[in-house]
């Protein structure tokens, strides 16, 4: 069993309003967001580009950091290298920037109730579910997902949905449960 230090929460924008995530944020108490997106800009939500969303936060006393460049689902400089046609997850958990966008967050996460932010509703159809959230528990950082409606889901509870999703929840004989939760995420990735 995982014993945990710091906790942190995870959100997608989505499609919401400003003052509807607004509101989800202040019902879950977050004072900070940490912005994973590679690029911090939306023509279709343009209430979440980097300097609105900036504003609007600060207007709410939630501070704002950008960490896309460290954590950011493309990749950046050589951690972007493409398997088949994609960005490697796996070269980007290799990079110096990444290992040092997870220590700040860790940082972060020991001082403020501190949330990930990424476009995607759906945690496990985003790099901060299938990439971060992953070694952040690895690291003994507890992770949760705020869902559109509010409802709370611990990361762990999330891999046991992959692992559904992905028709590997049946026990393997022949494997370990984490081989089988990499298969997973292996899965999902693609």
């Amino acid at each position: 069993m995982t014993s945990y230090g710091a906790t942190l929460h995870s959100i997608g924008h989505s499609t919401h309003s400003i003052e509807a995530f607004i509101d989800l944020l202040e019902e879950k108490q977050i004072t900070a967001i940490a912005d994973v997106r590679s690029t911090p800009y939306s023509r279709r939500q343009p209430q979440f580009n980097r300097d609105t969303l900036k504003r609007s936060l600060s207007d709410h006393g939630i501070a704002y950091v950008f960490l896309g460049y460290e954590l950011g689902g493309r990749g950046s400089g050589w951690s972007a290298q493409m398997e088949h046609g994609r960005v490697s997850y796996r070269c980007i958990a290799e990079s110096p920037a990444f290992r040092e966008g997870l220590r700040r967050v860790r940082a972060g996460s020991e001082r403020m109730r501190l949330s990930l932010m990424c476009t995607e509703r759906e945690p496990l159809r985003c790099h901060r579910g299938i990439l971060i959230s992953r070694y952040l528990e690895a690291q003994a950082v507890q992770v949760s997902h705020i869902h559109a409606d509010g409802r709370l889901e611990t990361h762990q509870e999330a891999e046991q949905r992959l692992l559904r999703l992905t028709g590997l929840y049946e026990p393997d004989l022949f494997r370990t449960e984490d081989e089988v939760l990499a298969e997973a995420y292996a899965r999902q990735e693609a």
